[in-house]
């Protein structure tokens, strides 16, 4: 319960502020890997000179998009922290379809820009590149999964005869 407390008030301190709700994102890649998004794209990718201009204009493109998606995941964590205690099947039902279309959003954002940052240094790199923001990505919903309760997690901390701390 604690974690959802403290998850349900980082949520709401950050809602509505687009540089604020981003700072979640850069505070939880930094604690991974020490480095901010940007230092370890740069690190990774052998971006040839005569491209390097284009593909970080587009880089700078992407993040601004992928950023106002990581809003709309920050609303639905938002949702379901202010539901939890009284989730039903209905709100279960409107979070986990409104997540499946967020997914879907976002893999659809990656298929666009597969395909720019294709054209900008080729498909291999792309995909490099793709497979670095995956990799991050996974990172980071992982992180906010561990402290996000599953449902039911905290009626069972309520039943007798249960370890109850």
């Amino acid at each position: 319960m604690k974690k959802l407390t403290v998850i349900a008030a980082a949520v709401l301190l950050s809602a509505g502020m687009f540089a604020q709700s981003n700072k979640e994102d850069i505070e939880i890649i930094q604690s991974i890997f020490g480095k901010e998004k940007k230092e370890l794209v740069q690190a990774y990718m052998t971006i040839p000179e005569a491209q390097s201009a284009k593909f970080w204009t587009l880089y700078d493109t992407y993040e601004t998009s992928r950023k106002k998606l990581g809003q709309e995941r920050i609303k639905l964590i938002e949702d379901y922290a202010t539901n939890y205690e009284k989730l039903d099947s209905k709100k279960a039902t409107e979070l986990m379809t409104k997540r499946l279309a967020w997914a879907d959003k976002y893999t659809k954002f990656q298929q666009s820009y597969f395909t720019k940052f294709s054209g900008v240094i080729g498909g291999l790199q792309a995909a490099k590149f793709m497979q670095l923001e995956d990799y991050i990505e996974n990172c980071i919903r992982l992180t906010i999964q561990e402290e996000i309760p599953f449902i039911g997690e905290l009626d069972k901390s309520k039943v007798p005869g249960q370890n109850n701390p």
